[in-house]
C-alpha cells in the first residue's frame, strides 16, 4: 500500500483535463472524423475496402457475407463495434448517398425513405470495379504502410486511389470543433479539372483556378434535383466555405379528364429521407397551412421517383409549388464545408487546392510505382546477365556442379570461377534442364 502511494505523483486537474481533452481531439479529427485529401477516405472507409481485398473478393467475383466482411474487417483493422463498421459498409453501397458506390451489395441494403438495411447475416456484398481502381498497384510500395492494432499485420495510411474520390463522393463528419461537408460531384468534370490543373502546371494560379472553375460547374447529387444560382458554388470553389439551395425536380401534369392538374416530383434534394418528406406534405395539408392539395400519392417504383401531388380545380401550380418549396424540404440548403486532412492536419482548402493535393499525391504514386518496377526489372537483369554467362560455359558450369559434394560448395565454385554474385549462382544452381533447350536460351 506505502509503495503505491509513493509511486502517486500530484497532477493539477486543469492541466490533465486540457492535455487528455486535446488528445481526445487530435484522435477524432485525424483517426476517425475527418476524410483524407488524397483518397477521400476516412479510417473505416479504407479498412473495409481493405480488408475486402485482403480477403480476395473482386467485382467480377462471388459475392460474401457483410458478417464474414465485417468480422474480417473487426478482427484484423478496425477493433470498434460492428454495428459501426457494417453501417460504414452499407453506406458505400447506397446509390442514393454515394454519387459513384464502391461497394456493390446484394439484399436490402435501406431506401431513400429511411427503411433500415437487413442484418449483416442476410445481406452480401463485394467491391465495385471503382475501389479495385482505388486500390490499383497497393502492392507496388506506392504507399507507406503501418502496423494494425494488435501489431499482427499491416494496413495501408492511404489508398493510392486514381481519381479524386474526396471531391467525386464528398463526405461529411463531425470532429471536435470542427465539422466537414463536401457534396459529390460529377466525375467527367472533376477529372477534367485535374487534367487542366496538370496541364497548366507552372502557370498563374488565377489562370488554373479559371480552368478548374470552367471545367468543374458544381456539385452532382446522386438523388438529382437542381440547385438555385451560382453564387453559393463560386464562394465554396473559392473560399472552401458555401451554401447552396437545392430543389426538387418537379413537372405539372394534366388529368385524364382535364379538369385538374398535378405535380409530380422526380428528384429530391440531398439526403432528405422521402417518407418523411411525404408526411410533412400531408401534415401542412391537414392543417390548411398549405391550400390547394386535394390528394398526395407516392408512386415510385423500380423504374424511379413518383410523388404524385393533386391539385384541386382551378389551383394554380406555381403557387403550390412555391409554398411547398418555402414549407417544406422540397427546398433545402447544403452547407459546403471543404474540410479535410491534407500534409497530417486538417485544412479548409478551396477547390484548386483540393485537386492540386491529389495531382501531387498521383505524381507521388506514380514516381514509387516506376522505382519499385526499376528495382524489380534491375534484379531480374542481374539474374539473367548469370544466366547467360553459365549458358556461354555450359559444359564447365555442368563439370562445376557434379564435382561439388554439396550445394553450398557448387554455389562458392560458381561465384569464384565465374565472378558471379550470390543470387545468380542461386539461380543457375535453381535453373531447371528444359531452360537449356534452344527456344528458351534464345
Amino acid at each position: 500500500m506505502t509503495d503505491i502511494a509513493a509511486s502517486k505523483i500530484p497532477v493539477n486537474i486543469e492541466d490533465e483535463m486540457k492535455r487528455s481533452y486535446m488528445d481526445y481531439a487530435m484522435s477524432v479529427i485525424i483517426g476517425r472524423a475527418l476524410p483524407d485529401a488524397r483518397d477521400g477516405l476516412k479510417p473505416a472507409h479504407r479498412r473495409v475496402l481493405y480488408g475486402m481485398r485482403t480477403m480476395g473478393l473482386a467485382s467480377n467475383r462471388a459475392y460474401r457475407k457483410c458478417a464474414k466482411i465485417v468480422g474480417e474487417v473487426m478482427g484484423n483493422y478496425h477493433p470498434h463495434g460492428d454495428a459501426s463498421i457494417y453501417d460504414t459498409l452499407v453506406r458505400l453501397a447506397q446509390d442514393f448517398n454515394m454519387r459513384y458506390p464502391v461497394v456493390d451489395g446484394q439484399g436490402n441494403f435501406g431506401s431513400i425513405d429511411g427503411d433500415p438495411p437487413a442484418a449483416m447475416r442476410y445481406t452480401e456484398a463485394r467491391p465495385e470495379a471503382l475501389a479495385e481502381a482505388m486500390m490499383a498497384d497497393l502492392d507496388k510500395e506506392t504507399v507507406d504502410f503501418v502496423p494494425n492494432y494488435d501489431e499482427t499485420t499491416e494496413e495501408p495510411t492511404v489508398l493510392p486511389t486514381t481519381f479524386p474520390n474526396l471531391l467525386v463522393n464528398g463526405s461529411a463528419g463531425i470532429a471536435v470543433g470542427m465539422a466537414t461537408n463536401i457534396p459529390p460531384h460529377n466525375m467527367r468534370e472533376v477529372i477534367d479539372g485535374v487534367i487542366s490543373v496538370i496541364d497548366l502546371r507552372g502557370q498563374p494560379k488565377e489562370t488554373r483556378l479559371k480552368a478548374v472553375l470552367k471545367a468543374v460547374s458544381g456539385p452532382d447529387f446522386p438523388s438529382g434535383g437542381f440547385i438555385v444560382g451560382r453564387q453559393g458554388i463560386y464562394h465554396a470553389y473559392m473560399n472552401g466555405r458555401g451554401s447552396i439551395t437545392m430543389r426538387a425536380r418537379s413537372t405539372v401534369e394534366e388529368s385524364k379528364k382535364g379538369d385538374k392538374q398535378s405535380i409530380v416530383i422526380s428528384e429530391i434534394p440531398y439526403q432528405i429521407n422521402k417518407a418523411r418528406l411525404i408526411e410533412k406534405i400531408a401534415e401542412l395539408a391537414r392543417e390548411k397551412t398549405i391550400e390547394g392539395i386535394s390528394d398526395l400519392r407516392d408512386e415510385s417504383d423500380r423504374d424511379g421517383m413518383r410523388i404524385v401531388i393533386e391539385l384541386k380545380r382551378g389551383e394554380i401550380p406555381d403557387v403550390v409549388l412555391n409554398n411547398l418549396y418555402k414549407h417544406t424540404p422540397l427546398q433545402t440548403t447544403f452547407g459546403i464545408i471543404m474540410l479535410a486532412i491534407a500534409g497530417g492536419r486538417p485544412k479548409v482548402m478551396s477547390l484548386l487546392e483540393i485537386i492540386e493535393h491529389f495531382v501531387e499525391f498521383r505524381r507521388e504514386v506514380v514516381r514509387r510505382r516506376t522505382e519499385f518496377e526499376l528495382r524489380k526489372a534491375e534484379a531480374r537483369a542481374h539474374i539473367l546477365e548469370g544466366l547467360k554467362i553459365a549458358l556461354d560455359h555450359l559444359d564447365e558450369v555442368i563439370k562445376l556442379i557434379r564435382g561439388s559434394k554439396s550445394p553450398s560448395e557448387a554455389r562458392e565454385g560458381l561465384m569464384t570461377q565465374f565472378t558471379l554474385s550470390q543470387l545468380q549462382a542461386q539461380a543457375i544452381l535453381d535453373m531447371q534442364l528444359q531452360r537449356l533447350t534452344g527456344l528458351e536460351r534464345q
